[in-house]
C-alpha cells in the first residue's frame, strides 16, 4: 500500500467526520443566515430609498410651491412699486403746476404793484409839477376862483 491509498482513506475518514458532525448543515445554515440577514439588508435599502424618493419628491413639490409663492409676492411688489411709483409722478406733476401756478401769481402781483408804484409816482410827478407850475403862475385870486370852480365841478360829479 502506497501513501496515495492512506491519504485516500484519510480523507474519506475526514469527511464522514465532518458528515457525522454535521459540518455540511453548520455551513448552509450559517450561509442560509448569512442570505437572510443580506435580503433584510436589501429590503430596509429599499425602504430607505422609497423613503428618499419621497422625501425628495416632498422638497421638490415644497421648492416648487416656494417659487410659485415668490414669483407671486414679487409681481405683487412690482405692481406696488409700480402704484407708487405712479402716484408719486402725479404727486410731484400736482406740485410742481401748484408751485407754477404760485409763481406766477407772485409775478403778476408783482407787476401789478410796479405798474401801480411806477402809476402813483406819475401822479405825485405830475401833482408835484402842476403844483410847482400852478404856484408860479397864479396868484391869491387865481387861486381863489380855480378852487371855487374845482369845488363845483366836484360837486356836480359827487351829486
Amino acid at each position: 500500500m502506497d501513501a496515495t491509498f492512506f491519504a485516500l482513506v484519510g480523507l474519506i475518514i475526514f469527511l464522514g467526520i465532518l458528515a457525522y458532525v454535521k459540518v455540511p448543515a453548520m455551513l448552509t445554515g450559517a450561509l442560509d443566515k448569512r442570505s437572510d440577514q443580506i435580503r433584510n439588508e436589501l429590503e430596509q435599502a429599499k425602504k430607505l430609498r422609497e423613503e428618499a424618493q419621497q422625501l425628495l419628491a416632498e422638497y421638490q413639490r415644497k421648492r416648487k410651491e416656494a417659487e410659485s409663492e415668490a414669483k407671486s409676492i414679487l409681481s405683487a411688489a412690482e405692481r406696488e412699486a409700480s402704484v407708487l411709483r405712479e402716484e408719486a409722478k402725479a404727486k410731484t406733476e400736482e406740485y410742481v403746476t401748484r408751485r407754477t401756478a404760485m409763481a406766477e401769481q407772485k409775478i403778476r402781483q408783482a407787476e401789478s404793484d410796479a405798474i401801480n408804484e411806477v402809476r402813483a409816482s406819475a401822479v405825485d410827478l405830475a401833482i408835484a409839477a402842476a403844483e410847482k407850475l400852478i404856484g408860479s403862475k397864479v396868484d391869491s385870486k387865481a387861486s381863489d376862483e380855480l378852487f371855487k370852480s374845482s369845488l363845483g365841478e366836484m360837486k356836480t360829479r359827487l351829486n
